[in-house]
């Protein structure tokens, strides 16, 4: 699907889908019935109905394959996000341990990496432009200050220790949002689903020839049932893309828990 129908918002998605799916749906049913007559209608009418449930059967269990897909690639995200926000946090807290000055350098660090994520990142992963070969400067610094520092007793080893593992937690989570970032539904399987789909209106217009009518309810059940289906997907396929998407607000409340404690703002 392309980027300008994934970031609509979900509304105009929803008309746009819905109604390209009924135009396809009413372009089959005309065809047919303009098609259907001598000869080509009794071959029509040949057609056994009890194809039908086979192709719908086929045609969920396509959608259902990509489906999982796209839901887990969205729960990956949000794990990674909410890992990388918890990790952040723990650093906060563990840094209650050193000297003042070296704590509000790693709360200026730390409030660093959140406002270059929340400005530049998470705009580039909607557009799925970022890479792992930027690397997060503020989380490269705050390890250089961590691992610079010389602890005065077992409180502050212990507390360098954790902030470390934390550290490195939060260099994995976020390795991982932008590894998710660049998933999408590949153009394979979007071209499965809509040629199954396709299929199945074909044979329900084929089945239906002799009845304008039914042919056309059955048409409508099934185009709703499709332009459902494909709006479900393209609305979760992306998971930091579009109005139902990831965002930073977890990373965003590890700034503002800090808002009363004095926490420097990020420059």
């Amino acid at each position: 699907m392309g980027d300008w129908l994934l970031n609509l918002p979900l509304t105009w998605m929803a008309v746009v889908v819905f109604a390209a799916t009924y135009l396809v749906a009413a372009a089959v049913h005309f065809a047919v019935i303009g098609l259907a007559v001598d000869d080509r209608a009794r071959s029509f009418k040949a057609l056994s109905p009890g194809m039908l449930p086979p192709l719908g059967i086929i045609f969920g269990l396509v959608v259902g394959f990509v489906a999982v897909q796209v839901w887990n690639d969205f729960d990956r995200a949000k794990i990674a996000v909410a890992t990388e926000a918890s990790a952040l946090r723990g650093m906060i807290l563990l840094a209650e341990s050193f000297p003042e000055d070296r704590k509000a350098e790693l709360h200026r660090l730390i409030a660093g990496h959140i406002d270059e994520a929340v400005k530049q990142e998470w705009g580039a992963m909607a557009q799925q432009r970022l890479t792992i070969e930027a690397l997060p400067k503020h989380l490269v610094e705050s390890l250089r200050l961590i691992l610079a520092l010389k602890p005065a007793d077992e409180a502050q080893r212990t507390a360098q220790r954790e902030i470390i593992n934390d550290l490195h937690r939060a260099l994995d989570a976020r390795r991982q949002r932008i590894v998710v970032s660049q998933i999408s539904v590949s153009p394979i399987k979007w071209a499965a689903i809509l040629l199954q789909a396709l299929c199945t209106l074909i044979a329900i217009a084929i089945v239906h020839c002799d009845n304008r009518l039914a042919s056309a309810i059955a048409l409508t059940l099934f185009a709703t049932g499709i332009a459902a289906s494909v709006l479900l997907i393209s609305a979760y396929s992306r998971p930091f893309t579009g109005e139902i998407s990831v965002g930073p607000e977890l990373l965003q409340q590890v700034i503002t828990g800090e808002a009363g404690t004095g926490m420097p703002a990020a420059p």
